[in-house]
């Protein structure tokens, strides 16, 4: 039988950080109250990491507020996670001010989507299938960015985003503009990114929750399936032009796919279904093969528990994207913090 010290480190390998933070507030283990703080601020850290909990992965005092048990940390001062882990974090990070220097996943989406990999490799180790669908989610919906970042030079932060998206020849954000394939949302959304970094702080970050993914939708649209080309597409050149409109329609096919689909079916409204690990290796398999015909490097097998979804992501980015070891690496700093 397994020693309570074992079972906190067994649970620490399966990234289970809250059921650490809990037991080890119970006495299990055997820990003291400063050596139990330092736990729970590493479990708050890397629980904020599986939940994609970005906004609040600079914090210093990783325990404030958290979804994790965090009483003993709250009553003991310090800061326990490594600052080589937090400055990682803070790369996947959206600001939350228009002027924060640290510009985290709108200077680039690459970070982002290398943590999107270990989270989803993570939750489909454990079996939460619902979760895994949530981070392939999130992918198609920010997949554009990550295509346009070639271009761009950043994920259409709006502080630089005008001028690749505005003056003469462009429709962007245009509501007269009836050539113009925009849904309304994607255009109130392509408006407000021209302006938004003049906004007050709430602004700011209603935007992001809100408008900034219907952004990301309205430059795959410029490079998919606008007849018009304006300039927001026609400036660039024929073969960047080429790159970008493949990734695109690769990460739309991924938006209208099977697996994504399945998101309809979670517990939070629709269905109240969860699906099985075989109903997502299915609809992931149909997504796969799909994808498979734009970008055939996609259908072979790399390891991955949806095979061929890193080498979608890296097919978006241009640029090999290996999965992060944010999460291990946090694992073991709490494996060490656990050990006496």
């Amino acid at each position: 039988m397994k020693t309570a010290h074992e079972v906190l480190i067994a649970l620490a390998g399966r990234y289970s950080f809250a059921d650490v933070a809990a037991l080890a507030a119970q006495g299990a283990g055997g820990l003291t109250p400063a050596r139990v703080a330092h736990v729970q601020r590493l479990c708050a850290f890397g629980q904020r990491l599986m939940d994609l909990d970005a906004e609040d992965f600079g914090e210093r005092n990783a325990a404030y507020e958290a979804n994790t048990e965090h009483a003993v940390a709250d009553r003991v001062p310090g800061d326990s996670v490594p600052e080589e882990l937090r400055e990682r974090a803070l790369a996947c990070r959206m600001p939350q001010a228009p002027r924060e220097a640290h510009r985290g996943a709108l200077g680039s989406m690459r970070p982002a989507f290398r943590l999107l990999l270990e989270v989803l490799a993570a939750r489909f180790r454990r079996g939460e299938t619902n979760a895994v669908v949530a981070v392939v989610h999130i992918a198609s919906e920010y997949g554009p960015l990550l295509v346009w970042e070639r271009v761009l030079g950043h994920a259409a932060d709006p502080v630089r985003l005008p001028a690749a998206v505005g003056g003469d020849g462009s429709a962007w954000g245009d509501f007269e503009d009836r050539e113009c394939p925009h849904t309304k949302p994607e255009k109130s959304a392509a408006r407000r990114a021209l302006t938004v970094a003049h906004e007050n702080n709430a602004g700011w970050r209603a935007y992001l929750d809100r408008q900034h993914s219907n952004t990301a939708q309205a430059l795959s649209v410029c490079a998919t399936s606008c007849l018009r080309r304006c300039s927001v597409y026609s400036r660039l050149d024929p073969r960047r032009a080429e790159q970008i409109t493949h990734g695109c329609r690769l990460a739309a096919t991924l938006t209208d796919s099977a697996v994504v689909r399945l998101r309809h079916s979670a517990p939070v409204g629709h269905g109240f279904g969860v699906p099985s690990r075989r109903e997502l290796l299915d609809a992931w398999s149909r997504t796969r093969a799909s994808l498979a015909k734009q970008e055939p490097a996609i259908a072979t097998d790399d390891g991955f528990p949806l095979p061929g979804f890193p080498t979608l992501v890296s097919t978006l980015a241009g640029t090999p994207l290996p999965q992060d070891t944010l999460l291990a690496d946090t694992a073991t700093a709490l494996t060490h913090a656990l050990t006496p």
